[in-house]
């Protein structure tokens, strides 16, 4: 079969190859791949910033961002042939430590975590793979034009559930939402933000078109420029960026008990002067709390796809602006203006 590899710790190694069909000791549930989204990890990997293989083998198939259906399901199991199906993307350690053993290997505390596609298991860049029915997800048959978003929007319905519980610490209503960056995350975390019925403000350096229309649509203010020139002062910060700059005016920036969530991972070499006795007294006297988040367990795999249910379907499909066939998979790691997600398709239906 095709599968889209890197060889991890070699730069541009990306290729189309064949190998051999995915192992019964990746589950027995065997899919047949629909679609593959394209994201800033990936061209993270391709780059050799990061990346393990599986153990034993030179090349790592790629893929985190799932969409498949189901060719072959265990008798008992939850699935059937048909079904339409997305992959959790992390495993929890073997140990296992006190997060992995309750099921928020998200939250893995020693690091002996295994991911689909990025460390030390192959990914769903493959026209077949296989998955436990305990990492896997059936989704409703309606979401197949816009599945392949359920992964990203695992990380956007984390970072809502722990900002919700961390707003418990106290009496709190928060009125207002600031997004910072316009992609897929950062528009995902903008719905997610109007679905909780707050003022939802983005902030991106792209002045037109499609990202600012799709703010627009959701009933949100757009903005473009500096955090710090806004005339509000946000009572939560979605930071999607990772730019180092961006992160350290919201810090400046949150409302009195705000809160500050990093969802977006920096390069690296960014460099950035803090007054870190001012960011402290701000802080500490405001009640205000910054915090990291990355990964989902299986629970927000279920709240993001209670989210897009919820949402515009036609909204949705618009952040998906091209889908490449895998026979076109360079152009499809080819980072073009005006694109958000960026998708290759293995199969029409």
């Amino acid at each position: 079969m095709k599968a889209l590899t890197i060889i991890p710790g070699k730069p541009n190694s990306a290729a189309v190859q064949d190998v051999p069909e995915p192992p019964a000791s990746d589950g027995p549930v065997l899919v047949r791949a629909l679609e593959l989204g394209i994201c800033g990890t990936d061209f993270e990997l391709i780059s050799a910033d990061y990346g393990w293989p599986p153990p034993g083998s030179e090349y790592l198939i790629l893929g985190h961002e799932s969409l498949g259906r189901v060719e072959e399901a265990p008798e008992g199991s939850s699935f059937q042939k048909g079904d339409l199906i997305v992959g959790i993307v992390r495993r929890p350690d073997p140990v296992p430590c006190i997060a992995c053993a309750v099921g928020e290997w998200d939250m893995c505390r020693n690091g002996k975590y295994t991911e689909r596609g990025i460390k030390e298991r192959n990914g769903f860049g493959s026209e077949f793979w296989r998955i436990e029915p305990q990492f896997a997800l059936c989704l409703d048959s309606g979401l197949r034009d816009v599945g392949v978003l359920m992964e990203p929007s695992t990380i956007l319905a984390k970072a809502w559930d722990h900002i919700t519980r961390i707003g418990e610490r106290a009496k709190w209503k928060p009125r207002n939402v600031l997004v910072t960056g316009a992609g897929p995350i950062g528009l995902l975390a903008a719905m997610m933000g109007k679905q909780r019925g707050l003022d939802v403000h983005a902030l991106d350096i792209v002045k037109e078109g499609l990202k600012p229309q799709l703010v627009h649509d959701l009933g949100g203010t757009y903005h473009t420029g500096q955090v710090k020139d806004l005339n509000f002062s946000p009572d939560i910060i979605i930071e999607c960026t990772g730019v180092a700059s961006v992160v350290a005016e919201a810090m400046s920036k949150l409302g009195n008990d705000g809160i500050l969530c990093l969802a977006g991972v920096s390069s690296h070499h960014q460099m950035e002067t803090l007054d870190i006795g001012t960011v402290n007294r701000t802080m500490v006297l405001a009640n205000s709390v910054m915090f990291g988040t990355v990964n989902a367990n299986r629970r927000h795999y279920e709240l993001a796809e209670e989210a897009l249910l919820k949402a515009d379907r036609n909204w949705l499909k618009r952040l998906i602006s091209r889908r490449e066939p895998l026979s076109n998979w360079k152009q499809a790691l080819q980072r073009r203006p005006g694109d958000i997600k960026v998708t290759i398709q293995f199969a029409a239906n």
